[in-house]
């Protein structure tokens, strides 16, 4: 089943396709507005940018409880094979989980984030919120109960198989490989995935498509 692309071109012929993978679940949907405006600056680059709707996710008629960590990398590697020319993957957060089965020139990574550390966050989450509901449950529990059916953490429906794969998923190795952090050293800008709402940070989107920029460049794509 084909799923939507959000695809964004440059007015003349493109010098690469940059695939962006946004975070997963929920942290996906604080990040969308800035991805799209580094995905306008990638453009003004003389760069095609792509940011794929994966089974399960945004447009996607296929339920997220049917799908799992190796869905989504099939399906990544099914877009990446499908452009045409030079294909850098961007891969923000929990997306470097996922990159690494595509066919790329060059990998670029932004704060990736291992698999136990989302499922700790979100199990934490659902923890404080049944307590408030006046519900008893623990990490323990809830992976207890994630074994035999649907696991719901921040909104969304977690298969057995979804929750098992991250709980022990790590960014796999790729090369060539740039992976850069917020701060100082690394993408000026804020950690909108921690943030209660969807947010934008426009010096952050062109920080993003400027690095990418660099980097495809030093990639030997120009």
């Amino acid at each position: 089943m084909a799923e939507h692309l959000f695809r964004i071109a440059p007015s003349g012929a493109s010098r690469a396709t940059i695939l962006i993978v946004p975070p997963l679940f929920d942290e996906a949907n604080r990040l969308r507005r800035t991805l799209a405006l580094a995905m306008r600056a990638l453009a003004a680059e003389g760069f095609a940018a792509v940011l794929p709707d994966l089974p399960g996710q945004n447009e996607s008629l296929v339920a997220l409880e049917d799908v799992d960590l190796e869905r989504w990398r099939d399906a990544l590697a099914e877009v990446a094979a499908g452009i045409d020319g030079p294909v850098v993957i961007a891969s923000i957060r929990g997306g470097a989980l996922i990159d690494h089965r595509a066919e790329a020139a060059a990998w670029w990574r932004l704060a990736p984030v291992g698999g136990a550390s989302l499922l700790r966050t979100m199990l934490r989450a659902r923890v404080t919120a049944d307590r408030e509901a006046g519900i008893e449950s623990s990490p323990e529990s809830l992976q207890a109960a994630a074994r035999d059916a649907p696991l719901l953490l921040a909104g969304n429906a977690l298969s057995p198989a979804m929750v098992a794969q991250l709980g022990a998923a790590e960014a796999q190795l790729v090369a060539p490989l740039r992976a850069i952090g917020l701060g100082p050293d690394g993408i000026a800008g804020t950690p909108l995935w921690l943030r209660a709402e969807p947010g934008e940070d426009a010096a952050m989107a062109a920080a993003i498509a400027a690095d990418v920029a660099a980097w495809s460049k030093t990639c030997g794509i120009s």
